[in-house]
């Protein structure tokens, strides 16, 4: 009969290895939103999110943009943006969206809402960056602009849009 010193307790039976194999697999292939519950998106599903102008139209924008993960915000008048800071008062604050970008590793998409004037900038820094981009209108303020940050926006492979009077 072969090897007589293992005993009864340590041999695993065909029917026990596939059993507790089958019970492995199929705890492993349930949906996450199983497990979490209705409603529920695990942390790894969100986006990092920075916003950049988060008083007036930002302070909405940052609202739709709420359920993912928010990093950081960005505004140059703290007043302005006073509302904004005291609904989310554990996030990163900065007034210069440049020291935001270089500082914040972890960001995956950025949220434009400044005058306008500064789009553009804010706009392709972050592309550049590999960031994912929406931009309040107007994008730019010419076609030439527009071109640059169209082709940026390929050679990062980002995605980018831009909002239009809730027609984002």
């Amino acid at each position: 009969m072969g090897n007589s010193s293992k005993t009864t307790d340590s041999i695993i039976s065909r029917r026990k290895f596939i059993g507790g194999t089958l019970a492995t697999a199929a705890f492993t292939i349930v949906p996450r939103h199983v497990l979490g519950g209705d409603g529920y998106t695990p942390p790894s599903d969100k986006l990092n999110i920075a916003c950049v102008g988060v008083g007036g139209k930002g302070r909405s924008d940052v609202q739709k943009v709420s359920s993912e993960n928010l990093v950081a915000f960005c505004d140059v008048d703290d007043e302005r943006a006073a509302e904004t800071y005291q609904k989310f008062p554990d996030v990163r604050r900065y007034r210069d969206f440049r020291v935001m970008l270089e500082k914040e590793k972890d960001i995956d998409a950025v949220v434009v809402s400044t005058p306008d004037h500064t789009h553009a900038v804010i706009s392709m820094m972050a592309i550049k960056m590999g960031k994912h981009v929406f931009c309040q209108k107007p994008l730019t303020h010419t076609v030439y602009e527009a071109r640059r940050l169209a082709q940026a926006a390929r050679e990062y492979n980002v995605a980018t849009q831009m909002g239009n009077q809730h027609q984002a």
